[in-house]
């Protein structure tokens, strides 16, 4: 098994080897995986975080030793908290990163991070906190990040910076965790799944306070939630439809 490591800011990762394919996820600095498949142009990874699949371009990476990956992998994960970050490169160059980008890889590449990070597990209120400093990113399918970001993206980035583990796909996310019988039991911080009309979960948000959901659908919002789902107040309608209520932490 070959294995590699993100040390761009920002990479796509596709479901086929192709530029014009779609991009299903996004590959953050800092990000380690295994190789699956290797070919001149591309590479079929397994993210080690999530074990979530697709295509990355081989100029997008680097290769590191199974050894390496490991050690990497065991350490603790520290996460970059501000918005945009600077990563000063061996060259002396400047590489900007995202919210959430893996900083503990710095050293290993011979790079110099001087910025604010989170580490740990931190407690259930902190998980709002972070949601909010994603307030108004645009939706991007596929996106990780405050200048694009799908639904599940969201979700899983805020448990992520506060040492809580989500899967990647809505989907997948509701597997997850213990089933709430009604909104009143639920807490902040809590998820929300929603379904379409043939019954798939497609949407899932974070609870708040009050009846509150901060969630990516046009850009990261907050709307209110009842036992139908999520109110639009700008539009006077429900947008989603609520499925079910999970409590991961």
């Amino acid at each position: 098994m070959n294995y590699g490591l993100c040390n761009l800011s920002i990479v796509p990762l596709r479901s086929e080897a192709s530029d014009r394919s779609e991009m299903i996820s996004q590959v953050l600095y800092g990000e380690l995986f295994e190789i699956i498949e290797f070919t001149k142009k591309w590479s079929l990874i397994r993210l080690s975080y999530d074990t979530y699949e697709g295509w990355i371009d081989n100029k997008q990476f680097v290769s590191i030793s199974e050894t390496d990956y490991n050690t990497l992998n065991n350490q603790t994960k520290q996460y970059s908290s501000n918005l945009v970050d600077i990563v000063t490169t061996n060259s002396n160059e400047l590489l900007p990163i995202s919210l959430g980008s893996n900083t503990n890889v710095s050293d290993f590449l011979k790079h110099s991070f001087e910025g604010e990070i989170l580490t740990g597990v931190l407690t259930k209120s902190s998980l709002i906190e972070t949601a909010e400093l994603y307030l108004n990113s645009p939706y991007l399918w596929g996106g990780k990040t405050p200048f694009g970001i799908d639904c599940s993206g969201f979700t899983q980035m805020v448990y992520k910076m506060n040492g809580y583990q989500l899967l990647r796909d809505a989907s997948q996310q509701a597997t997850q965790g213990e089933v709430l019988s009604f909104i009143e039991e639920s807490e902040p911080g809590d998820l929300a799944f929603f379904d379409n009309e043939e019954g798939a979960i497609t949407h899932v948000g974070i609870i708040m306070k009050n009846n509150r959901i901060i969630h990516a659908h046009g850009k990261v919002r907050i709307d209110h939630l009842d036992h139908s789902g999520i109110f639009n107040t700008e539009k006077n309608i429900h947008t989603h439809k609520l499925r079910v209520i999970k409590r991961i932490v």
